[in-house]
């Protein structure tokens, strides 16, 4: 295995939808030779006035705090989109590379739903590395293409030493029950059919490659039993 290749995954929980119990999470990927790539940033330290939807849990810095990290220690980000369950502390990453589809930052000022972080994900320009389409980010992590959600979403791809290939879907395929091929379609989403695209093409991976485990971006069930921080698969 080669020693830039990925060693350890984090998960963190930083906030919730209350009326669901639904977890909003991120992770750390910690790589052979001391890289700290981070997956999505979670919610903003301070929820908009009237905000309900969300609730603030234990913030991704003081999180990354509890294992020795501090902001300048990571060097990467993965933002899979910008959200704000997902893109809400981007700005406090000051060292790290943000690496985001093309498609989704092209697309991201102008569409509204994205404005409200705006001053999370809007980096200056050489801080940003914008990929098109699946990427070989390092060996044994990938960044896997996976438009519906938004334009431009990404999922990732790990494989560790022990735990064998990783997949986080994020909000491709958010809850388990939705990772069936070929997802009915009722008419209300015009989003649908890439949605059933990307979730096919995250299935036909995993039927190709054995794939040890899949993560869905915010299924309450699953996430009670994972491992969380200061836990970690390896």
């Amino acid at each position: 295995m080669s020693q830039n290749a990925p060693q350890r995954l984090y998960l963190m929980q930083v906030g919730i939808m209350p009326d669901y119990a639904i977890p909003i999470v991120c992770y750390l990927v910690q790589t052979g030779d001391g890289k700290n790539i981070l997956i999505d940033s979670g919610l903003p330290e301070i929820l908009p006035e009237g905000e309900s939807e969300f609730e603030n849990g234990v913030d991704v810095i003081e999180q990354l705090a509890s294992i020795g990290l501090k902001p300048d220690d990571i060097d990467t980000v993965i933002s899979t989109h910008y959200d704000g369950d997902h893109a809400g502390r981007h700005a406090a990453f000051t060292r790290a590379q943000y690496i985001v589809q093309r498609a989704h930052h092209e697309h991201a000022p102008g569409n509204d739903r994205f404005a409200f972080i705006r001053p999370q994900w809007d980096q200056p320009v050489e801080r940003i590395r914008l990929v098109d389409g699946d990427t070989e980010l390092l060996p044994g992590l990938e960044l896997i293409e996976t438009s519906g959600h938004v334009p431009g979403h990404q999922s990732v791809l790990l494989r560790l030493p022990k735990t064998g290939t990783v997949l986080l879907t994020i909000d491709a395929v958010p809850f388990r029950e939705g990772f069936i091929r070929d997802l009915p379609d009722d008419g209300s989403d015009p989003d649908a059919e890439a949605i059933r695209a990307s979730t096919n093409k995250l299935l036909d991976l995993v039927e190709r490659e054995p794939v040890g485990m899949v993560i869905f971006g915010h299924d309450p069930e699953q996430w009670a039993g994972l491992k969380k921080l200061p836990e970690y698969y390896e």
